[in-house]
């Protein structure tokens, strides 16, 4: 599914998750076209052993990552989502699963603009009983040479071998260039919203509202030129370990209850 407005373009693959395929700017490529940008839901990042604890019960999930030992970035990624709507610059996507604890049905607006691109995501409990859900937004922007991140935040986590968190750390967020930040792989708690890609040809500009606005996952690992800037709703792996709750605590949903987050990602002349 393509759609266009303005200088924006996006190919989307509702048939593998509503994957972004692809998103440009002016004939400029915002995300790496090998792994693009992917929803997480019912969870963002990682749970330890796939192990979700719940009223009463302990839950297993398939450990998507042998080496560490971790099930990652929920379900949703791997089924399809179904196009309600679609126009040439505007489409509507909803995605139900029922597999215990969880019950959702999920609803995702992608809008663009001659100024940006829009997301906004629903998610909604569907079941018959309370039940903790999370959600968030897995961009792998390209990341030229010569790029600089900024965002801020409150605090960060120091991860154990198996990148799950283990304490928090005072942290004022990002603000430089690659030696400052190259090889970066955390999370960062009291983030205001609001983050900054700037790369020599442009700025990227990414804020987030509602459930995603106080918790980024930020990825840049030095053998790839990527970079990840994700909008969460809660910490890693917060369903096992309580004590971070406060950061971001997975939001526990009565029946019909939801979350939403929006997105807007506009493009700035260089910095």
């Amino acid at each position: 599914m393509r759609l266009e407005s303005g200088p924006w373009r996006a190919d989307l693959l509702p048939e593998r998750g509503a994957h972004f395929a692809a998103l440009a700017h002016a004939g400029r490529a915002l995300l790496d076209p090998a792994h693009g940008a992917f929803w997480m839901l019912p969870w963002t990042n990682r749970i330890d052993g796939g192990r979700f604890p719940w009223a009463g019960e302990t839950y297993h999930f398939p450990v998507t990552h042998a080496d560490e030992g971790n099930a990652l970035h929920g379900l949703s990624r791997a089924l399809p989502w179904q196009v309600e709507a679609a126009s040439a610059r505007r489409a509507v996507l909803t995605q139900s699963l029922a597999r215990p604890p969880f019950d959702y049905a999920a609803r995702l607006e992608v809008v663009l603009s001659e100024a940006a691109l829009t997301l906004d995501l629903t998610l909604r409990n569907e079941g018959a009983e309370p039940c903790p859900m999370g959600f968030g937004w897995h961009p792998w922007f390209a990341r030229p040479q010569g790029c600089a991140v900024h965002f801020a935040a409150e605090a960060t986590f120091r991860r154990n071998a198996r990148k799950l968190p283990v304490e928090v750390v005072p942290s004022a967020g990002v603000n430089g260039g690659e030696a400052d930040w190259l090889n970066a792989d955390g999370q960062f708690a009291g983030w205001d919203g609001v983050a900054e890609l700037r790369r020599p040809d442009l700025t990227l500009v990414l804020r987030a509202t509602g459930d995603w606005s106080r918790n980024l996952q930020f990825f840049a690992p030095a053998d790839r030129p990527v970079l990840c800037l994700e909008p969460v709703s809660h910490v890693p792996d917060v369903i096992n370990r309580p004590q971070f709750a406060r950061w971001g605590a997975m939001h526990i949903l009565a029946p019909g209850e939801a979350l939403h987050g929006g997105i807007t990602l506009s493009v700035a002349p260089p910095s």
